[in-house]
């Protein structure tokens, strides 16, 4: 747990009591703070009654005492409409942050690296927190990956917090300047939160504030809005600037070709490895990701030779891609945390042959940008409350089934998938998972039981499976 005790005898306001909540107002009152904590729903009040935490109705306090305001990243505090709680907070000048402001106020020593992005954030923090604790560095990793901020070790000079960043986080912390930051890519996602896609977009760049030179930052820039940042950027000339790609050259950074992965960034067009033998990595997208990681981790000090060798051992994460099993000679394969198009789209990309299980809650846009992938398909199990949006789109180009949950999909996938020689069944809904699952793991674990349930001879997934890398 971080030392918070720079707040020790002062009162200081937690709303929103998920799991970084409750890890902050955990770690305030460890730091003798007075801890004022409060959450809309009874449930969490109760669960932190049970963690005697004390709780304190913030919407009938006198602010004039507060100290700050710690704000769960989930709650708005601009749009579409600030909560009532924060609109007094800032009526009355009281600080608002978040709980990695904390862990940047009391680890001002430790080095950090901060990775954002719409999609691939989650798999580009897990490669580089890999390949530091393979290097031997003092690691940490957490933030939005799910290890809230203030549980996370103290480290010393040497140690290093590698922290996946959200947009909405990167709004509530102002302490950090990030020794390495990472912009992986951008598309328009919660913008009700950010007033738009240029809030949503400025929120982003936030992670790299105050950045100078000898910092780095790491753009992405196979999408328009990150290629205008990395020139922006690169014009100011404040920080180190460095470009990485999945699927083209780009000059003095890191890069993919034909699925090797290119180092440019001395200038010597090193190939450093070849990414198509990394099962845990499919696709431009993970190709991305490894080339980010890659050239964060150089920037951070880590010789190249070694950034290749440990992601030569990436295991990969649940509910991205995870290839669970193969039975009857089919790979069944978890990608439920592609909870928009964007994401969904990059796993399509990545096999010839799809039996496609989607739906869930549709977000702003429907499946534009979609239709390219759907020759691959050979037969959709549409779930949840876009399952006839869906049918919609696929009608008369694919044969689909309105399953409604995940329980009827499966099995149905499974036998369908069995009549059509080389194609994977793919959970990869492009939809929030909140019609029926409070959120995506909850979603892809129930995938997961679903597939162990299922009768046939397992098969070996190393030897039977291997992803094509899209192109």
């Amino acid at each position: 747990m971080i030392d918070l005790s720079f707040f020790s005898g002062l009162p200081v306001a937690v709303l929103g009591l998920g799991k970084s909540g409750m890890a902050a107002a955990r770690a305030l009152q460890a730091g003798g703070g007075e801890v004022w904590a409060w959450d809309d729903s009874e449930d969490q009040r109760a669960a932190a009654r049970a963690a005697e935490i004390p709780l304190v109705d913030l919407n009938q306090v006198n602010w004039q005492e507060v100290t700050s305001l710690i704000l769960s990243p989930g709650i708005p505090h601009t749009h579409p409409e600030p909560h009532p709680v924060v609109e007094a907070a800032r009526a009355h000048n009281v600080e608002i942050i978040g709980d990695i402001e904390l862990l940047g106020r009391a680890q001002r020593n430790a080095r950090f690296l901060g990775i954002t992005g719409t999609n691939g954030k989650s798999t580009t923090t897990a490669l580089v927190g890999h390949i530091l604790q393979l290097a031997g560095r003092a690691v940490a990793v957490g933030g939005n990956l799910g290890t809230p901020a203030l549980t996370l070790e103290p480290l010393d000079l040497e140690g290093i917090y590698v922290l996946e960043m959200s947009s909405y986080q990167l709004e509530l912390t102002r302490s950090i300047t990030f020794d390495v930051a990472v912009l992986l890519n951008v598309s328009p996602d919660h913008l009700e939160r950010h007033g738009g896609f240029d809030g949503y977009v400025a929120a982003k760049r936030m992670i790299f504030h105050r950045q100078t030179k000898p910092r780095s930052a790491v753009i992405g820039v196979d999408d328009e809005t990150c290629s205008e940042i990395y020139g922006a950027l690169k014009a100011a000339d404040e920080q180190e600037v460095i470009p990485i790609s999945g699927q083209r050259i780009v000059p003095g950074g890191v890069y993919v070709e034909d699925g090797v992965l290119i180092d440019d960034m001395d200038g010597a067009r090193v190939p450093a490895l070849d990414l198509k033998e990394i099962a845990s990595l499919p696709g431009v997208h993970n190709w991305q990701n490894a080339a980010a990681a890659y050239a964060a981790c150089r920037a951070i000090g880590v010789d190249a030779p070694v950034i290749a060798a440990c992601l030569r051992s990436f295991p990969g994460l649940p509910h991205r891609q995870e290839i669970l099993d193969v039975i009857d000679g089919v790979p069944f394969i978890n990608d439920s945390k592609a909870t928009n198009v964007e994401a969904a789209a990059m796993a399509l990309a990545c096999y010839d042959r799809i039996v496609w299980i989607a739906g869930g809650r549709a977000k702003e846009g429907g499946l534009a940008g979609l239709e390219r992938y759907i020759p691959r398909m050979v037969h959709a199990f549409l779930i949840g409350e876009a399952a006839e949006e869906i049918a919609g789109v696929l009608k008369d180009r694919v044969p689909t089934t309105l399953s409604g949950r995940l329980e009827e999909a499966v099995p149905a996938a499974a036998a369908e998938a069995a009549r059509h020689p080389g194609a994977v069944v793919l959970l990869s809904p492009a939809c929030a998972s909140f019609d029926q699952y409070r959120n995506f793991e909850i979603r892809g674990d129930a995938f997961r039981d679903l597939v162990a349930a299922l009768p046939g001879k397992r098969g070996d997934i190393g030897a039977a499976f291997s992803p094509e890398g899209a192109s």
